[in-house]
């Protein structure tokens, strides 16, 4: 059964002789809806343990440069199917996918899951824009720009201008370095130097300014990341939007690459945002696992995590109708999680998440 072939047409309760009755299915565990993973790199996944871990983000980035080719296509595409089939098998009904070329989408094609595809743009020397919009002709498809830091003013400008009932999907404070890139110091500006990029951007005096003052009050945005998140970014960009904004946070993808921990949700948690739950890419995780990354906030009430891993998630990518909880008319999927605690209702080492619907 698909996600978009089947809907849910009654949720009921029942006080008694649900033992009498045929067809009925017990589960030990917590039910809930079908996850969102609202930030991965699907295409990548061929990069599975290929990356060293806890090098730091410059590492990381210049690691993905020297083994990307060492891989075949049909390799490529062999770790994308099964990386969607673990997608699926662990409950996962819809992904926000970032994607650089077509190679995703022969896999996609057939997948159970609902794909949104977000064509980054990027680029300081040479900008990829017209290639990316020949991505466009595939279904679920849009534009959004990489980051802050790695797309001149004019090309990301016209990105968050255009289409915008679609929602952007940008990386966003993932280290400290994006900041002082701003302040004309880290080792990002130190690498520009280094190769003779020049960034005609850094007027806007912060990457929050920089996106409240280039996009359209009214498009949603997923902000992806957060490692760097300070209160002062949180009140330029709210105050800038009315449309929702999503704030994505992808903790195991951080932790592997930087020894990062999540630092930023409770300052997310006390502004009472939409916050969501992505995975990366399997070149900066071990898994696409939702119930890993929930695992990740230890301080954080179950009930509030799934809502993360849920509803927001759909919000954020636009498809709440259909997806994020087991309501009628919705398409969700439905999800046993096991090894929960059950005395207080929090999620153990052991804890897993099986789809059964």
């Amino acid at each position: 059964m698909s996600a978009e072939g089947h809907e849910i047409v009654a949720v009921e309760q029942y006080a008694d002789g649900l033992d009498s009755m045929a067809g009925v299915e017990f589960y030990s565990g917590v039910l809930c809806a079908g996850f969102v993973n609202a930030h991965s790199h699907l295409e990548l996944a061929y990069l599975r343990g290929a990356i060293a871990e806890g090098e730091g983000f410059a590492a990381f980035a210049a690691s993905i440069g020297m083994v990307r080719d060492n891989f075949s296509e049909e390799e490529q595409l062999a770790s994308i199917a099964e990386a969607d089939a673990e997608m699926w098998a662990e409950g996962v009904d819809a992904v926000g996918d970032i994607i650089n070329g077509a190679t995703s989408f022969s896999v996609k094609s057939s997948s159970k899951i609902h794909y949104h595809n977000f064509a980054e743009v990027f680029g300081l020397r040479l900008c990829n824009i017209e290639r990316q919009r020949e991505l466009l002709r595939y279904p679920n498809t849009s534009l959004t720009p990489h980051s802050t830091y790695s797309v001149q003013d004019a090309p990301f400008r016209d990105v968050c201008g255009s289409d915008i009932e679609k929602p952007l999907s940008i990386h966003f404070l993932e280290t400290q370095d994006e900041k002082s890139l701003y302040a004309g110091g880290g080792s990002l500006q130190e690498w520009y130097n280094k190769v003779g990029f020049e960034c005609d951007f850094l007027h806007y005096g912060t990457p929050a300014e920089r996106i409240a003052k280039c996009t359209p009050k009214e498009r949603g945005v997923m902000l992806v990341h957060n490692c760097a998140l300070a209160e002062e970014d949180i009140d330029t960009l709210t105050n800038h939007f009315s449309a929702p904004l999503s704030w994505v946070l992808c903790p195991c993808s951080n932790y592997y690459i930087s020894r990062i921990e999540p630092q930023s949700v409770e300052l997310l948690r006390a502004r009472r945002v939409n916050i969501c739950i992505g995975t990366d890419s399997l070149a900066s995780n071990h898994s696409l696992s939702i119930i890993e990354e929930l695992k990740m906030f230890r301080n954080v009430p179950l009930a509030e995590l799934l809502q993360w891993a849920t509803i927001n998630g759909a919000k954020a990518l636009g498809i709440e109708e259909k997806y994020g909880t087991v309501e009628v008319g919705k398409r969700s999927g439905i999800v046993n999680l096991t090894g929960i605690n059950l005395t207080d209702f929090t999620l153990t080492p052991t804890s897993k998440a099986v789809r059964i619907l």
